[in-house]
């Protein structure tokens, strides 16, 4: 039976539908009713079947199966099951939250986890499945030091003692690989007895008879592909991987692994790659489809291995010979010999490391293309080469009729684009700039005119009447300038972005403009929206008297300026934005000086916050320092955890530089920090404070801690008997 509306009515004879459409279709109309509910029997009815089956089961009947098999739910499922998520986003976070638990998943794997327990790769496997983190399983009583007997007394010793002398192997000098991997996860190196339990909740122990480590990879990796590397200096003919002139160390490109039951290796996890492991393997970590590959002088091949010399460039005073290029993966930095130094330029494709899908990347990305829009594509092999080009074209079919409103410019290649961008929209216009599916396209605003600012400007014409413009940046990377909106604009979107904090980086990631915005709204009406980006400091010039205050929406965002002390939203001269603030799952590093604060929450805000109009709004599940001036508070901190108690919930970042690896994570300590009287939501600090136990800021959709907690609820399930397990974070 079809499932349409109308699927019982065609069934009747041809005479019941003529005499029904006489009399205005009332039969038509039951039908449709009846129809209705009989589709929600039917539907009852197949899904009862399917709740037979734990890959197909609704997710109230999850428990229900796990109960027949013993399985123990997570901590936490219960409650994310029992009630929605407050916010407007509650049914999203809740699916979130409940995916990031895996009941599904368990469930499933419970009778097979049980006939493996006790093993380490059972360990690595639900790392992997619950918490979603590579990892390795390392039994420490096999590198516990102790004393070898010297004499054998009765029978069968002779075999024991010749097991005992593969472990607590005292380190041998000689061995420079195994002395690089001491202390490590991969370490073979024997250490002295710690009788810190492995999984102590206040002091990490570790190496101790009865000891179990699960070292794990918080941090994921992610490629560049094709891009230029950045010169240092030309006349040394020195490089950085980085486009931005940074240190970024070189991560390994993980390999899956060949078997359920294989323990992890150096190669299967996202590790940070070594000096004498490049020099020792060089082949396993350089070339296509490796971790990293170089190219010079626009030639089709790599550089040949056999020209690859491996060396520490702290300094730049490792000087290679002709021919030879000198690669240093912690600092991911380049040297070229000085007779064959490239003349056309370097291209990289390598690894770096982040915490998650934010800021410009390759990573996929969701959008959504209107089906009349006109699109003109830029890149090598493409008909336009800069995005100009592309731009004016698109004004010129505008204007003629060629095509309606909506137009998109995206660029399909990773690479560096050095030009002025000025973008004048009319009444109407509907323009996106946005990188293709996979690139990382790196837009560099560089000084070209020495008589005023060499910002992207987007501007609207003052005397322009009807649908204001809107314009949409997704997917860049923009450095050197800042962004300036001017004029009557309708709406600014900056999604999966990255505003250099600061316009560009330094060597060791510090800023070279520390006191310069990314953004700067100049007597704009532009409504700003952020979502999953990384910027500087907004700057707001507004008309206080003729125009509202300008909305400006933050979304899972890093807003960044460079020092807790220096302002990240402000007017100039630090006064008062004429602005309201609306920030949902927000680091703010800086200060905050707004008109008014519509509503902040799950966010962290490290410098003090001074809102003008304090009536309105609220703040909710968040951080802000002690003597701001904000609107109300729900459950914020550290106004839980009390003035004596304040410096205990403060945010601790285990890095505040953009181009750092773990830039933006909270520190292990401040994840761990559990506030007064256990740890409900918005009662565990800045690590566990979100409104549902979560960590706040812009990783909150991680959860991390939801995590961590389910991981260490089946390691004490699955560990074996009479061990103590601990989860160690490497990165």
């Amino acid at each position: 039976m079809s499932r349409e509306p109308d699927g019982l009515a065609e069934l009747l004879p041809q005479w019941h539908r003529l005499r029904d459409a006489e009399g205005g279709e009332p039969l038509r109309a039951l039908l449709a009713v009846i129809a209705e509910q009989a589709d929600r029997v039917r539907d009852g009815v197949e899904q009862s079947y399917e709740d037979w089956f734990v890959e197909t089961a609704a997710p109230w009947v999850l428990p229900y199966l796990g109960d027949l098999v013993g399985y123990t739910p997570l901590p936490g499922y219960e409650r994310v099951q029992a009630k929605g998520l407050e916010g407007e986003d509650g049914d999203d976070a809740r699916s979130r939250l409940a995916e990031a638990l895996a009941p599904r998943r368990d469930v499933a794997a419970t009778v097979a986890n049980r006939r493996r327990k006790g093993t380490l790769a059972l360990l690595e496997e639900l790392a992997e499945g619950v918490a979603g983190w590579p990892s390795r399983a390392v039994e420490f009583s096999r590198l516990v030091s102790h004393q070898q007997p010297v004499k054998l007394y009765g029978s069968g010793t002779a075999a024991a003692n010749a097991r005992r002398l593969e472990r607590g192997r005292l380190v041998d000098v000689r061995e420079g690989a195994a002395l690089d991997l001491a202390g490590g996860p991969f370490g073979a190196v024997a250490q002295s007895v710690n009788v810190r339990r492995a999984g102590s909740a206040r002091t990490q122990g570790g190496y101790s008879p009865a000891g179990v480590g699960l070292f794990v990879w918080r941090l994921k990796p992610y490629h560049v592909t094709g891009a230029p590397a950045y010169c240092v200096d030309r006349a040394r003919h020195l490089y950085t991987f980085s486009i931005l002139g940074n240190d970024s160390p070189l991560v390994t490109k993980p390999v899956p692994e060949p078997s359920a039951t294989h323990i992890a290796t150096i190669d299967t996890v996202p590790a940070y790659i070594r000096r004498r492991q490049l020099a020792d393997r060089l082949a396993d970590y350089y070339g296509p489809g490796k971790s990293f590959t170089i190219w010079r002088d626009g030639q089709d091949e790599p550089v040949p291995m056999s020209d690859i010399v491996v060396a520490d460039l702290t300094d730049w005073r490792y000087r290679p010979r002709r021919g030879q290029v000198a690669i240093d993966p912690v600092l991911g930095r380049m040297a070229f010999g000085s007779r064959s130094a490239p003349r056309r330029g370097v291209w990289v494709t390598y690894h770096y490391a982040f915490s998650d899908d934010m800021g410009g990347g390759e990573y996929p990305r969701e959008r959504k293309t209107p089906v009349a829009a006109a699109v003109y594509r830029v890149g090598p092999g493409q008909t336009y080469q800069r995005i100009m080009d592309a731009y004016g074209e698109w004004k010129n079919d505008r204007r003629a009729g060629r095509c309606g409103p909506d137009g998109i410019i995206e660029i399909t290649h990773s690479g560096a684009y050095q030009e002025q961008l000025d973008f004048d929209l009319d009444p109407g216009d509907r323009l996106e700039l946005r990188a293709a599916e996979g690139t990382r396209p790196v837009i560099r605003l560089l000084d070209w005119y020495s008589n005023r600012p060499d910002a992207l400007n987007i501007r609207a014409q003052e005397e322009c009447a009807g649908d204001a413009p809107r314009i949409v940046l997704d997917g860049l990377l923009i450095t050197g300038r800042g962004l300036n909106v001017t004029g009557p604009v309708g709406a600014v979107v900056l999604r999966h972005c990255t505003l250099v904090p600061g316009w560009s980086l330094e060597p060791e990631c510090d800023p070279h403009s520390p006191e310069e915005p990314s953004l700067v709204l100049d007597r704009t009406t532009a409504c700003v929206q952020i979502e999953r980006s990384i910027l500087g400091t907004i700057e707001v010039i507004g008309d206080e008297v003729n125009h509202d205050p300008l909305p400006i929406h933050i979304r899972d965002s890093i807003l960044d300026a460079t020092g807790h002390d220096r302002a990240a939203l402000s007017a100039p001269d630090c006064r008062h934005a004429h602005a309201v603030l609306h920030a949902h799952r927000t680091t703010v590093i800086g200060e905050v000086h707004t008109h008014a604060v519509e509503i902040a929450e799950n966010s962290i805000f490290t410098g003090r916050m001074r809102v003008a109009r304090r009536g309105i709004g609220c703040m909710r599940f968040s951080y802000v320092p002690p003597g701001s001036r904000t609107p109300r508070r729900h459950r914020c901190q550290p106004d839980l955890a009390g003035r004596e108690n304040a410096q205990l919930v403060r945010p601790l970042f285990a890095g505040e530089r953009y181009g750092t690896p773990a830039y933006g994570q909270l520190a292990a300590d401040c994840a761990e920090a559990r506030g007064p009287g256990g740890c409900p939501p918005g009662d565990g600090g800045c690590g566990r404070g979100a409104e549902d136990a979560s960590e706040m800021g812009a990783f909150h959709d991680l959860y991390q801690p939801q995590r961590l907690d389910s991981l260490r609820a089946r390691l004490a399930e699955y560990t074996p008997a009479g061990t103590d397990a601990g989860i160690i974070p490497v990165t």
